[in-house]
């Protein structure tokens, strides 16, 4: 199916917007972010990003950047092909005492996607303009759900609860914030 935002979201009301304080809380100031459709390739497992459908991020570590970023990357920004990359570089990089000044994730809240079907999966599209970013505590990730991206199942993240749940309602999957994101729950994705 071909949809947009429009066509699968309803308005309903739902306790609570998911908004959190960690370490990435929403007062936090650092860069803003950038748009990924220059050919560059995921900081985590390689795959150029412009080339694969699904939720992106990327995160900005300043000058606590982790030994493995190169010292010539602006702001040490990483990016990722998706949000499940995006989650694993944080936290194996957290591990170590790693923690970017910000990052950020695709909000679907904030762009006309579309679910096509890509030989028997649906996939959603891919936003890699710096508009179509906000800060990764701010989203609700919709998780196992029957909409895929980059790396398999997704974590398909959105501002507004609303959105995340009408999506949860017509796609299943379970709705997790920032702070619920683990590595058991990266390594429980359905593929």
């Amino acid at each position: 199916p071909n949809r947009t935002p429009r066509t699968i979201l309803a308005t309903r009301a739902v306790g609570g917007s998911g908004t959190l304080a960690g370490c990435l809380g929403g007062d936090q100031e650092g860069p803003q972010p950038v748009s990924l459709d220059d050919c560059q390739s995921c900081y985590y497992c390689n795959m150029r990003i412009e080339m694969h459908p699904g939720p992106v991020g990327e995160a900005f570590y300043g000058d606590d950047a982790p030994p493995s970023l190169p010292d010539d990357r602006e702001n040490g920004i990483a990016w990722f092909c998706s949000s499940t990359c995006t989650y694993n570089y944080l936290l194996e990089n957290e591990e170590q005492g790693h923690e970017p000044q910000i990052a950020y994730g695709t909000d679907y809240s904030s762009v006309d996607y579309e679910l096509t079907d890509d030989s028997g999966t649906t996939v959603i599209s891919a936003h890699l303009s710096a508009e179509a970013f906000a800060e990764l505590q701010d989203l609700n990730f919709v998780t196992n759900s029957d909409v895929e991206g980059a790396m398999g199942s997704s974590l398909i993240g959105f501002t507004d609860a609303d959105d995340a749940a009408a999506f949860a309602d017509e796609h299943g999957g379970e709705i997790l914030t920032h702070d619920d994101i683990t590595r058991e729950v990266l390594s429980g994705l359905s593929a």
